[in-house]
């Protein structure tokens, strides 16, 4: 990954952050008023917030990481954001209209978020 790339993943963290935090205390608002299944919308407001602050993290442990850490950590800020993205999206339609966004979409986001924690895991055992 080259450099320039990085550092334009490294800027977005805090608004993919607020743009996942701002959703999850949306959905936490439906669910609490009710409409829809108020479980799954539940769920899917407790992974965007809990992705939200994983991203803030991410973000401030990248400019120190060192340069054999920070490219695995932006995939993996990347990875962790269009997943969590992907997974409460679709629970969300499930929970407001009865249907899957597509096929498999939930799972995918579900893998892709573990995909994207393994990322971190293996990047804090790499020595700097």
């Amino acid at each position: 990954m080259n450099r320039s790339l990085q550092n334009r993943i490294h800027r977005a963290l805090p608004g993919f952050a607020g743009l996942l935090g701002a959703c999850g205390v949306a959905l936490a608002a439906r669910a609490a008023h009710g409409g829809g299944n108020v479980a799954v919308l539940a769920i899917a407001a407790q992974f965007l917030l809990v992705h939200a602050a994983a991203l803030l993290a991410l973000g401030a442990w990248l400019p120190q990481a060192g340069a054999r850490r920070a490219p695995l950590l932006s995939i993996a800020a990347l990875v962790m954001a269009l997943a969590a993205a992907l997974f409460a999206a679709d629970l969300t339609v499930f929970g407001m209209f009865g249907h899957s966004l597509f096929p498999f979409a939930a799972p995918l986001g579900g893998l892709g978020m573990i995909a994207a924690w393994l990322l971190v895991a293996a990047t804090g055992f790499l020595t700097p």
